[in-house]
């Protein structure tokens, strides 16, 4: 009989007229307590030597020891000892050492990157990068220059929502 498992965070299922079915309910329950509103200690590629149960960890590029095999899953530390999720595209977890996001793009972890747009209070202050602004060049005299110079600033952070529009 061959085990079955949820399609997105693995989850074991039950089988009809399976035996010791609570080893199966207690490994999901602990997978949704790793994956569930997720947040890791640290990024590490070796696991640490005196974890708390409950303590999860992003598991780096080339782990070693208890973990090789297992790069980019995210590891928790249980009382029978480590359990492993596999991400999924667009995973968010929450690194307490240095409070910032992990997000899981491309089959690897992007730690510490602010990822499309960020919105203050429902404002959205930074967007994608804009062209470059052209520095004011030529003469004696470049007032035209430094006043579209300094229009093309100010239309730069009004699209970012930095400053109010006119």
């Amino acid at each position: 009989m061959s085990e079955m498992h949820t399609p997105r965070l693995a989850l074991p299922l039950l089988q009809p007229g399976q035996a010791q079915k609570e080893m199966l309910v207690n490994e999901a329950i602990a997978r949704l307590d790793i994956a569930v509103q997720g947040a890791v200690v640290a990024a590490i590629d070796a696991p640490p030597t005196d974890p708390d149960p409950g303590d999860c960890w992003i598991v780096g590029a080339a782990p070693g020891g208890d973990w090789a095999g297992h790069a980019h899953e995210i590891a928790g530390w249980t009382q029978s000892g480590w359990l492993f999720v596999q991400p999924r595209e667009g995973m968010q977890l929450w690194i307490g050492s240095t409070g910032s996001l992990a997000l899981f793009k491309g089959g690897a972890w992007r730690l510490s990157e602010l990822h499309g747009k960020l919105f203050v209070e429902g404002d959205q202050v930074v967007g994608p990068r804009g062209a470059a602004i052209a520095e004011p060049a030529g003469g004696s005299t470049v007032d035209a220059e430094a006043r579209a110079a300094i229009a093309s600033v100010l239309d730069a952070l009004r699209t970012h929502g930095l400053i109010e529009g006119d």
